[in-house]
């Protein structure tokens, strides 16, 4: 027991031991924490300047100056951002000017900013982002649109907001959704407007789509020019108008276009995030502006709803300061502007980062200027500072605040709406993973990706109060006439010739073309023109060249939609079928009195007869001991086995089989009299009936094989094809060119001149051979089946129409 007792205190002793060392180590490590806390603390300043520089009194500003000063008081009230450091907002106002905001961003970056939030414009934007690229000050900008700021050339320009390529992509789908192949472009001929519209040329270009027409004005333009602009836009062909402005003075548009009646129905106007940026910004749009813009389609930014954004926009009305509009999206993108600051910051000083500006050697010469340049110092941390902005990742009022290699934002998305009544309708959502969806992008964004998805928006309500998808151009009315290329044939003119009484043309491809115009539901002034001399046919592929470089609108005839016909014009639906055929010519057979010998030849006919012999003696062999009908004297048996053997030819044989083998052999005998009968029968019939050929040719394939001259139609694409496709040399193919040409050189052949066939598409060998008394026929399959179309030139509407 006591030697339990003593080790028992001895453990006892040993854990009071081990938990005194464990306290002695714990409170200097907890010392030192605090310590190494209260140095990064004391390594802050106790406030930064961030600075704010945009045109007050806009659309985007009005809105976006309430959110900044809100987002400052927010991070400064938070106790986890910043801890100990009050960050200050110093606001430069730009006035709209590309030369005041660029010396008030110099003033702005003098007061030794961290990072500059801004500017709207993207004209301004391009210069300063040549200052803050010197000076190495990030610049978050929440409204500078413009594509081209992406540019590797600007590494200290982030943008907080969605860039217009994006936009543009998603009007290029809305314009593929309703089938449009041609838009007119109307923007600000500014940094913004130009870069935007040109990246929605490329948008289209990959839609097959274009724009026709682009039509810029300079900023501030008067009613008067813009006037101007759309009489002469009105003028022209498509219907659908893009309008790409900045959101203080693009109702202009709108008002000038009602005033010429350009918001009726038959009219398409597609605006960019502008329109609902300046919608949103009024309290309460007053009728006569929505009046002004019924029947527009427009695309919003998209934010998802969130618990932060529902917060933020209750507390709007609080927020607003004196001269403050109304709620849009740049707000939300202002406000999180100022966050991604903040929250970058204290990464920044918690990784050890250090606030502190050095002079600029470059700027100490300044030639004796009284710019006072020397004032710009570099942020010496800019460079860790702006790595941090880009690497951060948190929600926003917005939504998702990060950044991809290409420095966008992620998951960037629009809202597609209609606009109506005394508001707006949304009709769907576009992004760049999901395309249009009638589906929220964050939804879809948790579902199984799928390329399978097809493209969705709700009805839309178009100028003139109609939900017919307007078709989107028409022709102008002071327009020239279409065009149309008709081939000057010299032969098959049942097809298409020329013809002395208006259209001037004539023929069954005419008679369809017609008929089909007819059937559209406008008018189709045109002009028909003969292409070719008269004197032989014309080269097709040279009539559809023609088209597709622009000279002629269309091609009517008996143009054959061939393959590399399609690469550089569009075709309407095959209104005929064609296909090649080979024809050679064939002789009557003469019937003779001997023709019923001719379907055997003569060791047929005696192998035959033996059999028949042969049978005869087999069943009376069998029959005669019993059957009384195979006795007799041996002149009668002869007799009964001839008469027997050759009956059963006709099945006329009288005489009864009573033996088992006599009637199995019987039955044997007559199955195989049977197909000799019908054998016979269908060989005399084909004889007394089918023409003979004079060639062996039996088809394509046997033709090729041959070395005889190959007839072929001049001016079709028959030649290029038996050349370069089935490699048969120049050399054996002959011209024709017209049907008495045809009829010669089969009958002549290769012997005297001729050819051995022709190749040709099947409609001219029918009508061919419908004029030549069943001389000639066709021998093996159609083959290149193709059809005969109408062309057009690359995404006309009418080959649609």
């Amino acid at each position: 027991m006591e030697v339990l007792l003593i080790n028992r205190r001895t453990h006892v002793c040993k854990t009071r031991a081990l938990l005194a060392l464990i306290l002695l180590m714990w409170v200097p490590m907890e010392v030192m924490a605090r310590t190494e806390n209260a140095t990064h603390l004391s390594t802050r300043p106790s406030s930064l300047n961030i600075g704010a520089l945009f045109t007050l009194n806009s659309v985007i500003g009005r809105a976006a100056k309430p959110a900044i000063y809100a987002a400052i008081d927010d991070v400064n009230s938070d106790p986890s951002i910043l801890p100990g450091t009050k960050l200050n907002v110093i606001l430069h106002d730009t006035k709209c000017s590309g030369f005041l905001g660029t010396v008030e961003a110099f003033q702005l970056i003098e007061n030794d900013v961290v990072a500059a939030i801004g500017p709207q414009s993207s004209g301004i934007a391009h210069v300063i982002s040549h200052v803050v690229n010197e000076l190495h000050v990030p610049l978050l900008s929440f409204a500078a649109t413009d594509p081209s700021l992406a540019a590797l050339q600007y590494p200290y320009f982030v943008r907080t907001t969605q860039s217009d390529h994006f936009q543009m992509f998603a009007v290029a789908d809305v314009v593929e959704y309703f089938g449009w192949r041609e838009v007119i472009a109307i923007f600000v001929d500014d940094d913004c407007g130009r870069n935007g519209i040109s990246i929605l040329g490329d948008a289209l270009a990959k839609k097959r789509s274009k724009i026709s027409h682009k039509a810029a004005f300079s900023p501030g333009a008067s009613n008067n020019t813009i006037n101007e602009l759309l009489v002469g836009l009105n003028r022209m062909e498509s219907r659908v108008y893009v309008v790409h402005v900045n959101p203080d003075s693009g109702l202009t548009i709108f008002s000038v276009a009602k005033s010429l009646g350009m918001m009726t129905a038959g009219y398409v106007w597609i605006a960019t995030d502008w329109l609902p940026s300046h919608l949103d910004s009024l309290e309460s749009p007053g009728l006569d502006t929505m009046n002004l813009v019924q029947g527009v389609v427009a695309l919003r930014h998209h934010t998802p709803d969130t618990d932060l954004k529902k917060s933020f926009m209750s507390r709007w009305n609080k927020l607003k300061h004196e001269g403050s509009s109304g709620f849009n999206s740049y707000a939300l993108y202002a406000y999180d502007s100022i966050w991604l600051a903040a929250r970058a910051l204290e990464v920044f000083f918690n990784e050890g980062g250090k606030i502190s500006f050095s002079d600029d050697p470059k700027l100490k010469d300044t030639n004796r200027s009284s710019l006072h340049l020397t004032s710009l110092r570099i942020f010496d941390g800019g460079q860790q500072y702006l790595q941090t902005i880009l690497k951060m990742n948190f929600t926003g009022v917005s939504g998702q605040i990060q950044f991809d290699q290409d420095k966008y934002l992620v998951h960037p998305a629009y809202e597609i709406l209609n606009i109506g009544g005394t508001g707006s309708r949304r009709i769907g959502y576009w992004s760049n993973s999901t395309g249009l969806s009638v589906i929220a992008p964050e939804i879809l964004y948790k579902k199984p990706f799928s390329t399978n998805t097809t493209a969705q928006l709700y009805s839309v309500i178009w100028p003139g109060e109609t939900t017919a998808i307007p078709r989107g151009w028409v022709f102008p009315n002071n327009g020239n006439p279409l065009r149309i290329g008709v081939p000057y044939r010299v032969s098959f003119q049942d097809f298409v010739a020329k013809d002395k009484s208006p259209p001037g043309v004539r023929g069954y491809c005419i008679d369809v073309f017609e008929a089909a115009v007819n059937l559209l539901p406008y008018a189709v002034p045109r002009n028909y023109v003969l292409y070719g001399n008269g004197k032989r046919n014309p080269e097709y592929s040279n009539l559809v060249f023609e088209v597709a470089q622009s000279n002629f609108d269309a091609a009517v005839g008996d143009v054959t939609i061939t393959t590399n016909s399609t690469r550089i014009v569009d075709f309407t639906q095959p209104y005929m079928e064609s296909g090649l055929v080979v024809v050679v010519p064939v002789k009557e057979q003469k019937t003779s009195p001997w023709a019923f010998l001719k379907p055997f030849t003569y060791q047929m006919w005696l192998v035959t007869g033996a059999f028949f012999l042969f049978v005869g003696a087999v069943v009376w062999i069998l029959e005669h001991r019993m059957n009384q009908e195979f006795r007799g004297p041996p002149r009668k048996q002869l007799m009964t086995i001839f008469w027997f053997s050759f009956s059963t030819l006709f099945f006329s044989h009288r005489e009864n089989t009573v033996s088992t083998l006599g009637r199995l052999v019987l039955i044997i005998w007559l199955f195989v009299v049977l197909i000799i009968n019908s054998s016979y029968t269908a060989s005399l019939t084909s004889i007394l009936t089918v023409q003979q050929l004079t060639s062996q040719i039996e088809g394509i394939d046997s033709l090729i094989a041959s070395n005889d001259p190959i007839g072929v139609q001049d001016g079709s694409f028959t030649w290029k094809y038996l050349v370069d496709e089935l490699n048969i040399a120049e050399s054996r193919l002959i011209k024709l060119k017209t049907m008495e040409n045809y009829l010669e050189a089969l009958q002549y052949g290769p012997k005297r001149g001729g050819v051995a066939a022709i190749v040709d598409e099947l409609p001219y060998i029918e009508l061919f051979m419908s004029s030549t008394k069943c001389k000639f026929r066709t021998v093996g399959q159609e083959f290149k089946e193709s059809g005969w179309g109408f062309a057009f030139q690359r995404d006309s509407p009418l080959a649609v129409d």
